[in-house]
């Protein structure tokens, strides 16, 4: 029972590091709201939705700061993403 709590503990690890080995590059001012939603750290659907929806209203992002704009979309997050975030 033990060895069972380790290895749901070692496959859990396993299963975040590799949501982060394959998170990538993604254009903040091209991509849908389900590769945002991949792509991106700490953005789910709801918040990969608002991103898109925030473009479409208000054109293209010129800078990652201007994701802070997007409501969900904070400090951290943007820093967590820094170098996963496209804007050509």
């Amino acid at each position: 029972t033990h060895m069972k709590t380790i290895y749901a503990l070692v496959a859990g690890i396993a299963c975040t590091l590799s949501g982060v080995a394959f998170a990538g590059p993604v254009n903040v001012n091209t991509a849908t709201a389900q590769q945002l939603d991949s792509e991106l750290h700490g953005v789910g659907p709801t918040i990969a939705q608002r991103i898109v929806e925030f473009r479409e209203s208000n054109g293209r992002f010129a800078s990652p700061s201007d994701l802070l704009q997007v409501k969900g979309v904070g400090q951290k997050t943007l820093a967590r993403n820094d170098s996963n975030i496209l804007l050509d």
